[in-house]
């Protein structure tokens, strides 16, 4: 009888102990799968600080913004290129920080409009050249663009209105100060 009995309270030590390490188990495991989710979480919120309140804000994914980028970089890029006032160092400063955003395609216009004395008419007139964009057409597979837009020429006597369509293909770069968008507008060309 004691022999038995001390078998039964050892299978039932051993049970209790068995239930004990794998509930022990169980539980780590779940309270790992919490963790690590919790942390990713938090990995996907960015708090600002204004001040000394803090706002959470929630980051986008790459794709979502993508779009919106890419036609900020196409549109910065024509400004700088197109928004011109009588002021050569003013033209070179900003033909500079749109070099900064295409390859030497863009570079290739730039001097056919050097050689056809676009930017020494502007001065020598007193002429304001300022472009507006209309809409631009954006592939996000191939990164081709197209670019719509009318640019404005200003001179003391007349006002010259004229449709632009430029095209060309965005890529990836790594950003920088001078392109805080991380793009290269290639293959740039102005059909008209």
């Amino acid at each position: 009888m004691i022999i038995q009995s001390l078998e039964q309270k050892t299978r039932l030590a051993m049970t209790t102990v068995l239930i004990s390490v794998a509930g022990s188990v169980v539980l780590c495991g779940i309270v790992l799968f919490w963790c690590f989710n919790m942390v990713t979480r938090e990995r996907n919120q960015i708090y600002i600080l204004d001040g000394e309140i803090p706002f959470l804000a929630q980051r986008a994914q790459l794709e979502t913004t993508f779009k919106i980028e890419a036609e900020a970089h196409i549109n910065q890029f024509h400004q700088f290129f197109f928004n011109l006032p009588p002021d050569n160092e003013y033209i070179q400063y900003t033909i500079g920080k749109a070099m900064y955003l295409a390859d030497a395609s863009a570079l290739k216009q730039k001097q056919a409009m050097t050689e056809n004395g676009f930017y020494s008419d502007i001065v020598s007139s007193s002429a304001v050249c300022s472009i507006m964009c209309d809409s631009i057409s954006l592939n996000q597979e191939t990164l081709e663009f197209t670019y719509y837009g009318k640019q404005l020429i200003k001179r003391r006597t007349s006002q010259i209105r004229r449709s632009m369509i430029t095209t060309g293909k965005l890529q990836s770069v790594p950003r920088s100060k001078n392109n805080p968008h991380g793009l290269l507008i290639c293959k740039y060309n102005r059909p008209r």
